[in-house]
């Protein structure tokens, strides 16, 4: 084989369409312009001549560019479309399952937030004008983490460029407020797929959303590192842009509401002259590079990966607000108190919260385990231990699977909450629901009683039932749901 003929070709990806910084040797066509990435005179040719034997254009808009700015060039251009977004096409229908092993549940929604490899990215060193560092902590707070899942896709050169454990450190706190960071290489076209809005800058991966019809709103949208003429240029310049400091709930559900699929001049129209053929091109393209017979079989594309399970690991305190109205229970929970928020409020800190001092502090204390760990000593006993630990902790939950979990109450004794069908939200959501149930004056009658958990636009059932004598009377004699005072804490209408 001609390997060294096989060498010389190359996939441009002008769609970026990022200029270059200034250099003093510029030829003179671009005298007033800076280049641009994979399609100047600077990338393309050695000598005045094209150096590859092949350069390949996914749209005919960028062959247009070539002519103007670099017509050497021309010869060597190939159009064969976009494989990567070939393969995110054949990865739609899969969309469900890439939630789910992002550990997004029903109801929920996914948000997305991407950076470009740019000093005036969104994970860029923008100085005054970084708005990243206030931005996260404010999205931990003011969306409900049963309502909203939180991913990062950052560009591969951030990541290589400051290094994975310099990332994890700057994204600690985020991570510990439920924040995936999805891999930059193998992960992120699935992310994108299960997204449901995504707020990013003026890279590729905000124009691949768009083109996929997915909500984008521009939290960086500098455009003097845009060539002008470039499809990305003018979708930047249109699409919608977040307010840093306007409450962000109402900005992402406002763009959602308002979303509808793109009208006729959409980036899906400049991403690829051959939707799902760039396999066959490309494919007929290095058999002639190398001047062999092309196989008779199909080219195919490698489909996406499902990548690892992934739900998220918050173990910063929650705080959680809960409005109650006989057995329905409505509950928010986030890692701050947003303003103007209203009902009943306690503490929920997972076991392993980075504080210690959040535990002498906890309402609700609560991990996850196997039934039989032998570290923990199971429900019964670890729910015990925690409640003689931190005497102001009321309620102590063991989780025990994604639908269940033990709870030890100081009142009330040993607990076991089971989600009825249909029910399918986080199962400590599900005890600090009963904490607060139980707070208003209900109380668990002895063949159990069942719950109305309302979260993330949903009602989840949720039956309680005894497994352990309390330890004194209850403080309210009810014997079933509707025994809570609703004039505590009124419910919505």
């Amino acid at each position: 084989m001609e390997w060294d003929t096989l060498r010389n070709w190359a996939i441009r990806d002008p769609r970026s369409a990022i200029r270059e910084p200034r250099t003093a040797n510029r030829e003179p066509r671009t005298a007033n312009r800076e280049p641009t990435f994979g399609l100047s005179p600077e990338w393309l040719l050695a000598n005045g001549e094209p150096f590859v034997d092949g350069l390949v254009l996914s749209h005919p808009e960028q062959l247009e560019r070539l002519r103007r700015v670099c017509p050497e060039a021309e010869r060597a251009s190939v159009l064969a479309g976009d494989p990567c977004f070939d393969r995110m096409l054949a990865g739609r229908p899969h969309r469900e399952r890439f939630r789910r092993a992002l550990g997004v549940r029903p109801g929920q929604r996914l948000v997305v937030l991407n950076s470009t490899w740019n000093p005036e990215g969104f994970f860029g060193s923008g100085g005054d004008q970084d708005i990243l560092p206030s931005l996260l902590p404010r999205l931990a707070s003011e969306l409900p983490a049963d309502d909203y899942r939180l991913a990062a896709v950052l560009h591969p050169n951030i990541w290589y460029g400051h290094g994975p454990g310099q990332i994890r450190v700057w994204l600690d706190r985020a991570r510990r407020s439920g924040l995936a960071l999805i891999d930059p290489v193998h992960a992120w076209r699935q992310a994108l797929l299960a997204a449901d809005v995504v707020l990013g800058d003026f890279g590729a991966v905000s124009y691949y959303a768009a083109a996929l019809d997915i909500p984008v709103l521009l939290a960086s949208a500098t455009q003097g590192r845009l060539d002008p003429e470039a499809p990305l240029a003018a979708f930047v310049r249109e699409a919608p842009r977040l307010d840093p400091y306007g409450p962000l709930r109402d900005q992402l559900e406002g763009l959602l509401a308002r979303h509808r699929p793109s009208a006729t001049a959409s980036p899906a129209e400049y991403i690829s002259s051959a939707p799902g053929a760039s396999a066959a091109l490309l494919r007929r393209l290095f058999y002639t590079l190398m001047d062999l017979p092309e196989p008779a079989a199909p080219a195919l594309l490698e489909p996406l990966p499902l990548p690892p399970y992934e739900p998220p690991a918050r173990t910063a305190p929650l705080d959680v607000r809960t409005r109650i109205r006989g057995a329905d229970v409505r509950i928010e929970r986030s890692t701050g108190h947003p303003y103007d928020t209203v009902g009943q409020r306690h503490l929920a800190v997972h076991e392993d919260t980075r504080d210690p001092g959040d535990l002498t502090l906890a309402d609700v204390i609560f991990r996850a385990g196997q039934p039989d760990d032998p570290r923990l000593g199971g429900p019964e006993e670890w729910t015990a231990e925690v409640l003689h630990r931190y005497p102001h902790c009321s309620l102590a939950v063991y989780g025990t699977g994604p639908h269940n979990c033990a709870v030890r109450s100081r009142d009330h004794g040993l607990l076991r909450l089971s989600a009825d069908p249909g029910a399918d939200a986080d199962p400590t959501a599900y005890a600090s629901a009963l904490y607060a149930w139980l707070t208003g004056g209900g109380a668990v009658a002895p063949g159990g009683t069942t719950l109305r958990v309302r979260a993330a636009g949903r009602v989840h059932p949720v039956t309680v039932t005894p497994a352990t004598p309390p330890a004194r009377p209850p403080r309210s004699a009810a014997a079933d749901g509707q025994g809570s005072p609703g004039a505590e804490s009124p419910f919505p209408a």
